[in-house]
């Protein structure tokens, strides 16, 4: 279970770290171009980040047993990582798609961007495929996080119930 906790601790602080920082700069940039729908995808988005931070809070719990679990740190780590696999999943099979089709999406990327025009065909290509493995290995840490907290959970309970007994 050691290993278990260490590597759901890294999984976790990365994406803290790193969705917290996207989110951040996706909603400075949504408030400085007045695009205010995309303030609903930052919304749900933050997902991600209240559920790395309900499962520092369990991961803390289980180090140091003396420290109370909060009542409201299962529901994050449930629910809102329910939301957060969801969204995790999503990356993941957006990401495998673009692996698979990129002509389709390099021709998508030519027609809604006119600015591309200046890029040759292989650097557009290289650059959508490392955005692509990049999508793979974030959306496979966000669901790796999730059900590894999700048994850490378990695993709390478990403990604490035969603690009690």
């Amino acid at each position: 279970m050691k290993n278990t906790l260490t590597i759901a601790r890294i999984l976790t602080w990365f994406n803290l770290l790193f969705w917290g920082g996207f989110l951040a700069l996706m909603l400075l940039s949504a408030l400085a171009l007045q695009v205010f729908a995309a303030l609903v995808g930052v919304f749900v988005l933050c997902a991600i980040p209240l559920h790395s931070y309900a499962a520092l809070q369990l991961q803390r719990a289980i180090r140091f047993p003396n420290v109370k679990l909060s009542n409201h740190t299962p529901v994050g780590i449930r629910f809102v990582g329910l939301v957060a696999l969801f969204f995790g999943i999503s990356t993941t099979a957006n990401a495998f798609v673009v692996l698979r089709t990129p002509g389709a999406m390099l021709a998508t990327m030519r027609d809604n961007m006119p600015n591309l025009k200046q890029f040759t065909e292989a650097q557009l290509s290289s650059a959508l495929h490392l955005l692509a493995v990049a999508g793979i290995v974030v959306g496979l840490a966000v669901v790796v996080n999730v059900l590894l907290n999700t048994r850490l959970l378990r695993w709390y309970y478990l403990v604490k119930r035969s603690d009690n007994s």
